[in-house]
């Protein structure tokens, strides 16, 4: 039965990067013979030639294009194993594979990504999606940690840690229009008043409805959108307020862009960090976890729920 030889490969992917067999033999400290051995052994188990022999030097063949794709490939994989397993930085560079979802503040994201960002042996990439799915990938082991305004409660079956980072407070937001509404008492004055709401999903949403609903008062819903960027946009088109964390429209409440009419004392946005528990974790996401939780502004109260280092064991 034919298989793969871990060191066959890597003595393909010198030759490839030389195409010469004494140049690779010599980085290799191996003789021109026994490398040509090696080779030969490799071509035998991949049932085709790698190489065209001819008077100037190697050419790979249409095959030995393929195979050298896969050969750097489980090459790369290969020492990244043994960077994580020495806990070393991989491959000279740190890589942060982050999954947030997609009802998340970008400013937020920002925020808590910039030291990684300004950082020249840092790679970080990202994933977007609803939190089920991007904590069947922190399961996977696919991503090192998610950043949500969701809790996500931890059991037998997922042992993860989950940190709140930072509490911001909810407001109505809407263009310099309607400053000569902002006399609006909330939430008495709010009836067949336009807004634009996260999803029903969203838990500030639910305390929204629930503050009208005590009130008596129904608003006029323009929209609904359980994306934080769709609500900046639309509350720039000054049709309506919108219900967002002042954070999210920032930029736009510096330049005077938007205005935050009325702030809700009673509702609260939460973010936080889910990180999984692993043997090895990735160095970098406790660092940012720390610098997140260490701020002036960090809610007081950790709600770390495994009392233990961000994704340590």
């Amino acid at each position: 039965m034919s298989f793969l030889n871990y060191h066959h490969l890597r003595y393909f992917r010198v030759i490839a990067r030389e195409l010469s067999l004494a140049r690779a033999a010599e980085k290799l400290n191996l003789s021109p013979p026994a490398l040509s051995i090696q080779l030969r052994q490799l071509e035998q188990n991949l049932g085709h030639d790698l190489f065209q022999r001819t008077r100037r030097g190697l050419i790979l063949t249409e095959a030995g294009k393929v195979a050298l794709d896969y050969a750097e490939t489980i090459g790369r994989a290969g020492e990244e194993l043994m960077d994580v397993m020495q806990h070393r930085p991989r491959g000279g560079r740190q890589i942060l594979r982050l999954g947030a979802v997609a009802t998340l503040s970008r400013n937020f994201q920002l925020e808590f990504l910039r030291p990684a960002l300004h950082r020249p042996d840092v790679e970080v990439i990202g994933r977007s999606g609803n939190l089920r799915d991007l904590l069947l990938l922190l399961q996977a082991h696919q991503i090192d940690l998610v950043l949500s305004n969701q809790d996500a409660r931890p059991n037998d079956a997922t042992p993860w840690h989950c940190h709140l980072l930072a509490e911001e407070p909810v407001s109505l937001v809407g263009t310099v229009a309607w400053k000569k509404r902002a006399k609006l008492k909330f939430p008495d004055d709010f009836q067949d008043i336009p807004v634009i709401l996260p999803s029903l999903e969203s838990n500030t949403r639910a305390g929204f409805d629930q503050i009208l609903a005590s009130a008596g008062v129904r608003p006029r819903i323009l929209a609904e959108f359980d994306d934080m960027a769709m609500l900046r946009l639309l509350a720039r088109e000054g049709e309506g307020l919108a219900l967002v964390p002042p954070v999210v429209v920032r930029d736009e409440i510096q330049r005077g862009e938007l205005i935050e009419t009325h702030r809700i004392p009673e509702l609260r946005e939460t973010f936080h960090a889910i990180t999984p528990s692993r043997r090895f974790p990735n160095p970098l996401v406790g660092e940012l976890v720390e610098r997140m939780t260490q701020r002036p502004s960090a809610p007081t109260r950790s709600k770390t729920r495994s009392g233990s280092k961000p994704g340590i064991a």
